[in-house]
């Protein structure tokens, strides 16, 4: 038996729209950040689910708290939080510019944003490049994001056989457990998008990424 588990980033918020840099620092979903988490929610009602967690960040608390009430299969109303699937810690630049960010960590490399450089870079890499250039040190290196998120992914690990869950969580954090069990990614995952990863013993297999609809 496995552990089927749907990632949803949530919808997109204000710092989202203005193209602003967001990991703990948190913003409200706009109007179109609330229909992303209602879309998902009538896209997940196919899907019978057992578990609801969410990262404990307002925008993802908000963004599970509107699928959930747009499921018509489930009876859960209301998600678990776990700090484990927060964003990267951004420290000092939390809320820069996005692309001013971009220019000053690399923008000698010729990158234009902070996709481009995940994609080049690696998602390892760009975390301990973005820490060592904190002049605070506050922001989250590889190593302190992975013993964070290790503990939401053995929280999943350990529900019963053949149990389905749903997660809402974070652009960077997606992609980053992602790339971690092998799913080469060429794109940030949407506001509202879905990624499937099936947990097996040890193992783990990423179905699909950054779908807007359920593939047949």
């Amino acid at each position: 038996m496995a552990i089927t588990v749907y990632f949803v980033r949530h919808g997109q918020t204000y710092l989202n729209k203005y193209n602003r840099v967001q990991g703990w620092a948190d913003a409200p979903l706009t109007e179109k950040g609330q229909e992303d988490a209602k879309r998902t929610g009538k896209v997940l009602s196919a899907i019978d689910l057992d578990y609801v967690f969410s990262s404990d960040l307002a925008r993802t608390m908000a963004t599970a708290r509107l699928l959930l009430a747009a499921n018509d299969n489930t009876t859960i109303k209301e998600p678990t939080p776990e700090p484990a699937f927060r964003e990267e810690f951004f420290g000092y630049f939390e809320g820069q510019n996005a692309s001013e960010f971009t220019d000053f960590l690399c923008g000698s490399r010729g990158f234009n944003s902070f996709a481009e450089m995940f994609g080049h870079m690696g998602p390892e890499v760009l975390k301990d490049k973005v820490a060592a250039a904190d002049p605070y040190g506050d922001a989250e290196d590889a190593a302190t994001f992975w013993a964070r998120v290790q503990k939401g992914i053995d929280r999943l690990r350990a529900l019963p056989d053949g149990s389905t869950a749903l997660v809402v969580s974070h652009g960077v954090t997606i992609r980053s457990i992602t790339e971690h069990f092998g799913y080469k990614t060429e794109e940030s995952a949407r506001n509202g998008s879905m990624t499937k990863i099936t947990f097996d013993g040890d193992k783990a297999h990423v179905d699909f990424y950054n779908q807007l609809e359920l593939p047949k």
